[in-house]
């Protein structure tokens, strides 16, 4: 039997020059067979059209196509029927999978690690995301870059399409999710930026995803080395590749490198019983060259709903990405909350332990050793990262405190509500740009 085929997954926001990169890459193969699966979200396949014409390869021969629809979503069961065709018609040294504009590729990478047919021929080698560096750098800079319209091309030529079903989407939230699922992230378009630019797009990138090879490119020329054979994607690791990830798991834990601890024990203060305003909150230092900082807030009182909301909203422009699970006062779920530049969502999820049954409770903490349980609140906190530059941590921490509920609120937090999700799966638009 044969060796498994690697795959390397490509992402990118729209128009950022994955379809270049891509017919670079066929270009520039050399002795390597590749084949290629592309997604487009029009009616009509642009990019396998495009990428067809840039090599000796047809459309239904080495490109398989995907057309109207993501293949990370509604079009799963067509992505796994495609690259198991592919490996039964014709024999390749290497997948390349271009994902939408609009996609994560996180759902495309799982395809291929868990078990199906999908994985008994293929591993992935090298997640990839290509940056429109000017774009990703506007992103968090205040600005609101326009979204690109259908049939309108890149400075690279670039043919992506945009698509009504990711309008809702802001450009933000694509680019940060794509850098923190990312092996390798591709600075393209570097000639719209100055040196120094370049400099601050690498550190944000090492901030959102510390482990992430950075490659700067115009019109996405890279030696096809930099990307293929690289062995560089753990499945173990795709859920805790984030830079808010790590800040989360290593705040609180000793004195790590670029890390310092604001005092306290080695437990949330609780604030019900005095809170100190840092406790178990560490404050990391990623790189001091720009000034790109994240510190962790925990607290084991609940959040006035309407009161965290005003301070979502009015967030320094100089965060670039927080996330988290936050305590809100009259309700009993989960909170998840994702903020990327000025794009904020909240979403409910699953009940805290501590609201079930006693019976449910200890089954629940059998199973989970580990759990962080409080002797009242149980398993009910807040773990909020903030990631960014040029922002008051101060300030920022002196508002979230002042967004808690008082003794009196607590008492009566039942009547509390406010602008965040109740049920779970439900989601909610905190702040959009």
């Amino acid at each position: 039997m044969r060796d498994t085929i690697p795959v390397t997954i490509l992402s990118g926001s729209l128009g950022a020059g994955k379809t270049t990169l891509l017919n670079h890459l066929l270009t520039e193969a050399g002795d390597r067979d590749i084949a290629v699966l592309v997604n487009d979200m029009g009616t009509v396949n642009v990019d396998a059209e495009l990428i067809a014409e840039g090599s000796e390869l047809d459309v239904d021969d080495g490109v398989a196509e995907l057309s109207n629809g993501c293949i990370c979503c509604e079009l799963q069961d067509d992505l796994e029927t495609a690259v198991v065709r592919l490996a039964d018609d014709r024999d390749f040294d290497a997948l390349v999978v271009e994902s939408s504009g609009i996609s994560e590729p996180a759902p495309v990478a799982r395809l291929f690690t868990t078990e199906s047919r999908v994985a008994a021929l293929y591993r992935v080698d090298t997640l990839v995301t290509v940056l429109d560096t000017r774009l990703f750098l506007d992103s968090f800079a205040g600005e609101t870059p326009e979204r690109r319209g259908s049939g309108e091309a890149s400075a690279d030529g670039d043919g992506d399409d945009t698509a009504a079903d990711g309008a809702d989407r802001p450009l933000s939230d694509l680019m940060v999710e794509q850098v923190e699922l990312s092996n390798l992230v591709v600075l393209n378009k570097t000639d719209l930026c100055t040196d120094e630019e370049m400099d601050e797009a690498e550190e944000l990138v090492r901030a959102l995803q510390p482990d992430a090879e950075t490659i700067r490119t115009t019109f996405s020329q890279v030696d096809p080395d930099r990307l293929f054979d690289r062995a560089l994607f753990d499945q173990t690791e795709i859920s805790d590749l984030p830079g808010w990830k790590r800040a989360l798991a290593e705040s609180g834990h000793g004195h790590g490198e670029g890390s310092h601890d604001h005092g306290g024990d080695s437990h949330e203060t609780d604030a019900h019983e005095g809170d100190t305003g840092h406790g178990h909150d560490d404050h990391h230092h990623p790189e001091e060259v720009y000034g790109i900082t994240s510190f962790t807030y925990r607290r084991r009182r609940p959040f006035h709903p309407d009161r965290l909301a005003e301070v979502l909203r009015d967030l320094p422009s100089g965060v670039v990405r927080s996330k988290g699970t936050v305590w809100l006062a009259g309700s009993e779920r989960r909170v998840v909350i994702g903020q990327a530049g000025p794009s904020i969502r909240a979403e409910a999820q699953g009940p805290w332990i501590a609201s079930l049954p006693e019976v449910e409770q200890d089954m629940y903490r059998s199973n989970r050793p580990e759990l962080d349980w409080h002797d009242e609140h149980g398993d009910r906190r807040t773990e909020l990262v903030f990631i960014g530059t040029d922002y008051d941590e101060s300030a920022l921490r002196t508002a979230l405190d002042d967004a808690l509920v008082t003794d009196e609120e607590w008492t009566e937090s039942e009547s509390l509500t406010g602008p965040f999700p109740a049920e779970q799966g439900e989601e909610a638009v905190i702040r959009s740009p």
